[in-house]
């Protein structure tokens, strides 16, 4: 796929220097003090040369614009800024080259870097950063603020009064170049030298990365303050992609690859430059521009920013042909014809060769297979165990044999009274008169309150704090909204289960029965029903309104604890696991009761079908949708896997393995709501939470991570995630006592949810947003006096947050 289009033999190594190249150019010093351009669509053209500098050049780069093209080139006497058109004009006149000097001792300068319109350059030496002007020999300013060496500088592409630096001291600094300050300086970010910076225009991006393989992207928001997103370590990512690719290898029966002859080399990032989208290319390659090329010592990385996950990696030893096999330098361009070049200096040999790579040939490396989709392709299967049915028996009545049949005594349930005890009657009979009759009636009244109303598809995130409700001092495991919104069930951990009102107003009911605490509960469908399950391998099903439970699955029934327990199949099933068994049970529920024989339960249970995983691992979460009719059952197993179920033919229909570094402790498909409606290929998308590895976000269609979620702290506890029904933001528990809010669509959180008293563990957002008039309207005076605002009664989008003792009602006012 690299092809070497032009090698170059230099009469000095060059492994160290900074080589200029462009869509169109590429050059390199020749004897030191002089230049050749050459030409990367006609290598085989005569080179273009320049001389002016009477010192070594030792750093060399082209402009931004395709118009003229310029060319900048450093040395310790001088600072020259070509046009190259111009001076290929003059050589054909046999006339000689000349630029413009725009800086003079300026010292030593190892990289140069234009802005974006071509009207500045930044020049790096020593500790200082050189702002000059690219017309003129004029210094417009000099920054100084390192501690060591800067190592490169780049100008912000949409705002070129704002420059980055990168340092030896292993911080970067962010300078307003209106007023020469520092807007933004980093930490100190790794034990090694910063070497490369690179913004990424397309997601306000800044990404930098260190002589160690270390990356790191951060947010670059209009205040210049830097919020890291996410971090990367090449040799990590690296690794991670051997061993899946020797997975996958090992499924499709081929041959393990020897690692005998395997050597680890250090990985700097060298340079970084963005991946354009395939535009001639059927499947969908690219859907959010987050790829990003690396140039390293040892070859090329091509990197998602969206998962930090490494998509390929094409290494110059898997290249015979090549000149090289270990680079010094990299100078990358990418061009207009999907493809991109790469000027790359020899790291030992005296070498320079001009690679060139087509994208769509990335595109044929990272092409997937057909996934599954949540939504049936095909009727159920004659021997599926979806077509389980439970008989019920008839209730049998046993016929009395002969015998005098007792006869009641009158004719009628109820004997009207004679009379004889009562007042006698002073007031005869008066007709009602003049009674004006109600236009709606009270059953009217009543049920408009339970019209469904649209969920606001274009509502903000929430933010504004307006409940905060002490439950217990036992932490609160989970929690789940009821269908329509208005009720919302607490899992404990003193094994009980607390029934609120959405609106955390009033005792809630409680619960009692488990003898440890309450890991996880589910709501039916008709929210007739809902279940419990606990540590003390017991699951609960409840009758709303009952204090009693309707079933109970005991403890001789299962070996481990009972994992995600739900109901399944638009609650035909019981669906969950145990161990590493998934179970799917019959259910009929029935509260009826006799007074005299109340242990009895009525209610009936049946097995219908018990799979295994794979690998015989224990299942740590699972989920399914029950709002309509999927096969498809998604679970986690403590060796870190993600397992597709296809309930319709009881078998793993796929595995995706070292799906986080850590077993995955939650999965949560996107469901939506009765009250939403998004798009069919939305509720393909599901994430997963482990400890240390964060939030990742997944697509079933094509089983591959889409995007990654980790500016949140989960370091030892099972902090939950959830999606908001509109399917636009992801909410997630942290153990910095916050909870956080992203955008599906940007790795970068969008709020954070501070002022709680301990770990957020649970998240969840209210399906529904009910009008409910009296408490909307003392809802909008509070967040008038909280806002300083005038928010009409309009719809309002909810968040649910349960940390360890208390419960958090968020609200945010969809329009002002």
């Amino acid at each position: 796929m690299m092809i070497e289009k032009l090698r170059l033999a230099c009469d000095r190594p060059l492994s160290h220097r900074q080589l200029a190249c462009c869509h169109s150019y590429c050059g390199i010093p020749l004897h030191g003090k002089d230049m050749s351009i050459y030409s990367n669509v006609h290598t085989e053209q005569k080179p273009l040369p320049l001389s002016g500098h009477h010192g070594e050049i030792s750093a060399m780069t082209f402009g931004k614009g395709s118009r003229p093209v310029l060319l900048c080139s450093a040395s310790a006497d001088y600072i020259i800024v070509w046009d190259i058109e111009l001076c290929q004009k003059r050589v054909k006149e046999g006339k000689v080259a000349a630029g413009i000097v725009i800086g003079t001792l300026l010292g030593e300068v190892i990289h140069l870097s234009f802005c974006f319109s071509d009207q500045r350059v930044a020049a790096c030496s020593g500790a200082t950063v050189f702002i000059l002007s690219s017309k003129k020999e004029e210094v417009v300013s000099s920054l100084t603020g390192h501690l060591g060496p800067l190592t490169s500088a780049e100008f912000c592409p949409w705002n070129e009064d704002i420059l980055i630096t990168t340092s030896e001291d292993r911080t970067f600094k962010v300078w307003d170049l209106k007023t020469g300050a520092v807007c933004y300086q980093s930490f100190v970010l790794s034990a090694s030298p910063l070497l490369s910076a690179f913004f990424l225009e397309e997601t306000r991006h800044l990404i930098t990365g260190s002589t160690d393989g270390q990356v790191w992207c951060f947010s670059f928001h209009d205040d210049h303050k830097c919020h890291l997103v996410t971090k990367m370590d090449l040799q990590r990512m690296e690794k991670r992609h051997q061993i899946h690719q020797e997975t996958m290898s090992h499924q499709a029966g081929g041959a393990e690859q020897s690692t005998a002859d395997k050597v680890e080399t250090a990985k700097p990032v060298c340079k970084m430059a963005f991946c354009s989208s395939f535009s001639d290319t059927n499947k969908e390659q690219i859907k959010d521009n987050s790829w990003l090329c690396i140039g390293s010592s040892d070859g090329l990385y091509v990197v998602d920013l969206a998962t930090s996950e490494l998509l390929t990696a094409l290494y110059f030893k898997d290249y015979p042909n090549l000149s090289i096999t270990m680079a010094g330098s990299w100078s990358i361009a990418p061009r207009r014809d999907n493809s991109m070049v790469f000027l790359v200096s020899s790291l030992f040999t005296p070498y320079v060769v001009l690679l060139e790579l087509h994208l769509r040939d990335l595109g044929h490396i990272w092409a997937w297979d057909e996934g599954f989709s949540v939504f049936p392709s095909s009727p159920l299967l004659l021997e599926s165990p979806l077509n389980a049915e439970l008989k019920k028996k008839e209730p049998t009545h046993a016929k009395k044999k002969g015998g005098t049949k007792e006869q009641p005594l009158v004719f009628h349930s109820k004997v009207k009274s004679s009379g004889y005890t009562s007042a006698p009657r002073r007031i005869m009979f008066s007709p009602k008169t003049n009674i004006q009759k109600n236009p709606s009636s009270k059953k009217a009244n009543k049920n408009t309150g339970l019209l469904l109303r649209d969920y606001p598809a274009d509502s903000a995130a929430p933010t504004v704090p307006h409940v905060h409700l002490s439950v217990a001092n036992k932490p609160v495991n989970c929690l789940q909204y009821s269908g329509d919104g208005k009720q919302i069930l607490c899992g404990l951990g003193d094994s009980s289960v607390f029934l609120y009102k959405s609106s955390l107003t009033g005792n809630p009911a409680v619960y009692t029965g488990h003898n440890k605490s309450v890991s996880s509960v589910s709501w039916s469908l008709n929210r007739q029903w809902w279940l419990s399950a606990s540590e003390d391998q017991s699951l609960r099903i409840w009758a709303h309104g009952s204090t009693e439970p309707a079933i109970i699955m005991g403890e001789s029934l299962f070996s481990k604890p009972i994992r995600g327990a739900q109901f399944y199949y638009l609650d035909k099933f019981l669906l969950f696991a145990s161990g590493p068994s998934l179970y799917l049970y019959l259910y009929n529920v029935d509260i009826t009761r006799d007074d005299i024989k109340r242990y009895q339960q009525r209610s009936v249970v049946k097995l219908a079908s018990c799979l295994t995983t794979t690998s015989s691992t224990d299942i740590t979460a699972l989920s399914a949708v029950n709002d309509f009719f999927s096969y498809i059952v998604l679970l986690c197993g403590s060796d870190r896997s993600i397992q597709v179920f296809d309930m319709n033919k009881s078998t793993v229909a796929s595995e995706l393995p070292d799906a986080h570094s850590r077993a995955v402790h939650c999965i949560t498909q996107n469901k939506g709501s009765m009250f939403s409606t998004q798009a069919p290929e939305s509720y393909n998308l599901f994430l997963t939470s482990a400890v240390t590895d964060g939030v990742k976000i997944w697509d079933l269609r094509t089983l591959r991570c889409v995007r990654r979620f980790e500016n949140h702290l989960n370091r030892c506890h099972p902090c939950s995630s959830a999606i908001s029904p509109c399917g636009r933001f992801i909410a997630s528990g942290s153990e910095d006592n916050s909870a956080y809010v992203y955008d599906i669509r940007s790795s970068s959180y969008l709020h954070k949810l501070q002022k709680q008293s301990d770990t957020v563990l649970s998240v969840t957002f209210n399906p529904a947003t009910p009008e409910v008039k009296t408490f909307l309207y003392h809802l909008c005076l509070w967040l008038s006096y909280f806002l300083s605002l005038v928010i009409p009664l309009q719809w309002f989008q909810c968040l649910i947050i349960l940390n360890k003792a208390s419960v958090i009602f968020l609200y945010i006012p969809v329009s002002y």
